[in-house]
């Protein structure tokens, strides 16, 4: 995986997970970060009550622009 990271994460945006072994034992896991708000979600109900709330406002055009939330850089 070392000396092919770039395409392991190319393989990552395929498959939710990816589980990493170690001296024949899987030891490890990468996650696509979409699958990993997910557990989060599943794990933790004020995250998904965020998560929801955040979803909502971006539906209804309740957003910020970048100059807004990081000013000028």
């Amino acid at each position: 995986m070392r000396a092919n990271f770039s395409s392991t994460l190319d393989e990552l945006a395929k498959q939710k997970y990816l589980l990493v072994a170690r001296r024949g034992k899987i030891s490890h896991a990468i996650v696509n970060l979409d699958f990993l708000e997910d557990l989060l979600a599943l794990s933790n109900k004020k995250y998904l009550t965020s998560i929801r709330k955040a979803r909502e406002e971006y539906k209804r055009g309740n957003t910020l622009s970048h100059e807004h939330v990081f000013g000028e850089l």
